[in-house]
């Protein structure tokens, strides 16, 4: 399947009219019956209904019509940032991240370099396992997430640890209150990311685990924010980066753990013995600063 077939199954779809729709791709009407017929066979479904009264879509059709101009789009818009980063003359410098992170210093790492005239910054929400694939194929140059992976490709820099707080429904017993694991583990848990894992989750589990505590998780989300709305919903409490206090939500308290060195790292990862090119080294430059930034209490 190529391309011009979704192209052409897409003015079809809209024309509903072969002739019509040949005369718009500038061919004529037989190829185009038959490129959409051999369509048709590949993807294994009839995608239009055929009758004495004209083409109609089916409901496969219906859902590839869909899909095919998504990806349309897409390559559209990826065609249109390529040429433009050619015209610009912009280098290409790719980062990944796990949304817990992106209430600290990536934030401000972002704006910093998209202040730079040579780079096209791109951001991709992937977990620290996706961010090693992307890495080694070369998708991304820097990663930011919690996970120590073993991998001779990858290198990772701890940059620094960060205090988990509990994140509690307004009016939970434990709010205003310094609670300890075994407090907190009365009480249902919500874990983030539910999956893939191993995660975040599995170092929430593994706190109240050496502990010897057992724990009622209650329900898994995809997502932090996710998990704060549950919270917010009464539905339980759950364990969150210090970072995301800056998050202000209707109906949610956060508050410290009696042990104040429960914490999850947060990690760069990079690929192992590359020289690093300019902008590598300008965006290790800033990462530098804005660590010891935050290990000086320049900021929160």
């Amino acid at each position: 399947m190529e391309l011009r077939h979704l192209r052409y199954f897409c003015v079809v779809a809209e024309e509903l009219n072969f002739t019509c729709a040949a005369e718009r791709l500038h061919m004529s009407q037989p190829p185009l019956s038959r490129q959409i017929k051999q369509l048709e066979q590949e993807v294994g479904a009839e995608l239009f209904e055929r009758s004495s009264r004209g083409l109609r879509l089916t409901p496969p059709g219906v859902f590839f019509q869909q899909h095919a101009l998504q990806i349309l789009e897409k390559v559209e818009v990826t065609i249109d940032a390529t040429r433009h980063m050619a015209r610009k003359k912009r280098d290409l410098f790719g980062i990944g991240f796990v949304p817990s992170v992106f209430y600290g210093q990536l934030p401000m790492l972002v704006r910093d370099m998209r202040r730079l005239d040579n780079i096209e910054l791109t951001l991709s929400e992937l977990t620290t396992v996706q961010q090693v694939q992307a890495l080694k194929a070369g998708s991304i140059d820097m990663g930011f997430g919690r996970l120590r992976i073993d991998d001779p490709d990858i290198e990772q820099e701890v940059l620094f640890n960060e205090t988990l707080i509990a994140a509690l429904p307004t009016g939970h017993p434990l709010e205003g209150t310094s609670p300890s694991c075994e407090e907190l583990a009365c009480y249902p848990l919500i874990l983030f990311p539910a999956k893939p894992r191993p995660s975040l989750a599995d170092m929430v589990l593994g706190i109240f685990r050496r502990r010897g505590l057992k724990v009622d998780v209650v329900q898994e989300a995809h997502e932090v924010q996710t998990a704060l709305s549950l919270v917010a919903s009464g539905i339980g409490i759950t364990l969150v980066p210090e970072q995301m206090k800056r998050v202000q939500r209707d109906g949610i308290s956060y508050v410290y753990l009696e042990d104040k060195t429960i914490s999850s790292p947060v990690i760069c990862s990079r690929r192992r013995g590359e020289k690093p090119s300019p902008l590598m080294l300008e965006a290790n430059h800033i990462l530098n600063i804005l660590i010891d930034n935050r290990h000086t209490k320049r900021y929160p």
